[in-house]
């Protein structure tokens, strides 16, 4: 009776990891699956913010912003970007604070001309776009980088005048499908 009961047990307890096993199996194909998707995003995200960085027609919309120092602050990717429009340019930084800026909306918006305007890409596959912007409100040199198959971007904001660095992480998006509000230019 004893060795009944045993074995009686012994079989639940096997049904019972087989079937977690078998539940832990599913959950890691779902997850790969997941990865595969965004992966095939990402590469979509890359060739479509290819194709408007060679046109010249693009947005870089910011979420973060990195200061000189290291200080991170989250933003809205609304109303901070880096525009290139051809051969023009408009940075716009804006705060959400209850003050008002420059710009009406808590910040700071530029606009330029673009100078010396370089792309290129490594062996790897990342984008690298270097120009000067050079307006009324602004000199400065911004530098983009588009890692391979990324859909995330990180342009850096160097003033000529100052050492008053800015970064900005972000996505590249076609002028076209960019949802930015842009306040009063300097």
């Amino acid at each position: 009776m004893k060795r009944v009961l045993f074995m009686m047990i012994a079989l639940v307890a096997c049904v019972g990891i087989a079937q977690a096993q078998s539940v832990k199996d599913e959950r890691a194909k779902v997850r790969e699956e997941r990865r595969m998707e965004q992966a095939r995003l990402d590469s979509l995200y890359y060739l479509q913010a290819v194709k408007a960085i060679e046109a010249k027609s693009y947005v870089l919309e910011a979420d973060r912003v990195i200061f000189k120092r290291g200080e991170t602050a989250y933003v809205s990717s609304n109303t901070n970007f880096v525009v290139v429009d051809g051969d023009k340019a408009t940075v716009q930084i804006a705060f959400n604070v209850p003050v008002s800026g420059p710009n009406g909306i808590g910040g700071i918006t530029v606009d330029g001309t673009i100078t010396n305007y370089e792309s290129k890409t490594d062996k790897k596959g990342t984008l690298y776009i270097n120009f000067y912007v050079n307006g009324v409100g602004i000199s400065a040199r911004v530098d983009i980088t588009l890692p391979y198959q990324g859909a995330d971007a990180r342009v850096t904001v160097s003033p000529n005048f100052n050492s008053n660095r800015l970064t900005l992480d972000g996505h590249i998006l076609p002028l076209g499908q960019s949802n930015i509000y842009k306040g009063r230019a300097l």
